[in-house]
């Protein structure tokens, strides 16, 4: 792969070390990439050099010189404009679903660990979820009492409850059984998890609340700034890309080393 920026060769073993910042399906596409990306860096380094743009002395992050100097070339090139209150307002009437606070659930288990590619202890386990099912059925104020004498989760010293947990906190194979019951109600069957089998009781659940614009406000207008920004930072790398000589390879859809 032979590449040119304006002159200048991107050697290839810049390009293989460059890889593994780009994780692609393929090799070729991760190379390809890998370029892409060089292409972009030498460009902003050329306009630095350019106009005169040099790093600072020191820098109290550690950054890299040439990281310091196009983020100084960025910051003096590429004009980005504060998201108003006018502009977040908007955003936020139009994802008002978006800004909620969590769904809180209060659960116990009880947990009978098995290996997934153990088939022996997988089939000792669930039976034995299966026992104790049929014990609460009969007992269901006994929960706690057999969480701390046959649960193999720490929570059994809390007679297995789990506090509040919110979506996305457990396994998700645990989380479809748990969202679909009844407070105060015990899964009727054992959950398989990766970590073997539980016995599952939703104690309370707490539905979110709509948030109110102003405990969001800023976290929206740096979300936008962010959109802003990076819009903005690929324009006018492919301003750049249009006024430069670039061999071997297409620079379509190319983004600045800055934009992750």
């Amino acid at each position: 792969m032979e590449i040119r920026v304006n002159g200048v060769a991107i050697a290839e073993q810049a390009i293989h070390a460059e890889m593994q910042n780009h994780p692609a399906g393929s090799a070729d596409a991760a190379m390809e990439d890998a370029a892409r990306a060089l292409v972009v860096r030498a460009l902003l380094l050329q306009e630095a050099d350019r106009l005169g743009i040099e790093a600072p002395d020191e820098d109290p992050d550690g950054a890299l010189p040439e990281e310091l100097r196009i983020a100084r070339l960025i910051e003096r090139e590429v004009a980005m404009p504060a998201a108003d209150e006018a502009t977040c307002r908007r955003y936020y009437e139009a994802n008002r679903a978006r800004f909620r606070s969590p769904d809180l659930f209060a659960a116990q288990h009880i947990l009978f660990a098995a290996a997934p590619d153990d088939d022996e202890a997988r089939t000792a386990a669930k039976a034995r979820a299966a026992e104790a099912l049929r014990t609460l059925a009969d007992s269901p104020d006994r929960f706690a009492d057999l969480a701390r004498a046959m649960s193999d989760c720490p929570s059994r010293e809390q007679g297995g409850d789990l506090g509040q947990i919110t979506r996305g906190s457990t396994v998700p194979e645990f989380e479809t059984f748990l969202m679909s019951l009844d407070e105060g109600e015990t899964c009727p069957v054992p959950v398989e998890s990766r970590y073997g089998f539980h016995i599952v009781k939703l104690n309370r659940r707490a539905t979110g609340r709509e948030l109110p614009f102003e405990q969001v406000q800023q976290r929206i207008a740096d979300y936008l700034a962010d959109a802003v920004w990076r819009r903005a930072v690929h324009q006018y790398v492919m301003i750049l890309a249009g006024r430069a000589q670039i061999e071997g390879i297409d620079m379509a859809g190319a983004a600045s080393p800055l934009v992750q």
